[in-house]
């Protein structure tokens, strides 16, 4: 086998947590419900609807407690749990074509078709993140990688501003100048 024919096949890699199913999410992690504090009155305090979502292995954990059914709130705490993984953990991204079918499903064209609203996002989002870090936080060649333009990739990074701030917050701690969106 040619060595340029080996880079263009896609490799295994280990699947993120942002990236993994509900249930297999779900099985990672614990939940507790209880009382939020805050505007409801005795609506809010009757029922314990407020939901905490810790993923075990990382210890990262997420909150929801603003709708008034749990169901609804367990929603949104494991949305910001995903996010919240793809900002904090790190896979390995071994050498050659690692983009996963979501990311050549959603990059096309060299253009990210993603809203951060989507739940595909996290995913993505998490697939970046461990480029850019396995890049030493340059974006050119994540970018490259990932078959998209730096001007995407930053774009993409920059709807979700927690992430913008970690990614230019771990520049700044590597010397290297803080980008705009």
């Amino acid at each position: 086998m040619d060595f340029l024919e080996h880079l263009d096949r896609p490799v295994e890699r280990p699947i993120h947590p942002a990236a993994l199913s509900k249930d297999e999410l779900l099985k990672e992690c614990t939940i507790t419900r209880g009382r939020a504090s805050g505007p409801g009155g005795q609506h809010r305090n009757k029922v314990e609807t407020h939901i905490t979502v810790i993923h075990d292995p990382s210890g990262i954990e997420a909150q929801a407690g603003e709708r008034r059914l749990a169901k609804e709130n367990q929603s949104v705490a494991i949305r910001r749990l995903r996010l919240k993984l793809a900002m904090g953990v790190r896979v390995e991204v071994p050498p050659g074509d690692i983009r996963s079918e979501l990311w050549r499903r959603r990059c096309v064209k060299n253009r990210i078709v993603c809203n951060p609203k989507h739940e595909d996002y996290p995913s993505m989002l998490a697939e970046v993140f461990d480029l850019i870090d396995d890049s030493g936080f340059d974006i050119k060649p994540a970018a490259i990688r990932l078959e998209c333009s730096s001007t995407q990739l930053l774009r993409f990074v920059a709807d979700h501003p927690p992430a913008f701030e970690q990614l230019n917050q771990s520049r700044e701690d590597r010397g290297l100048r803080r980008l705009k969106p």
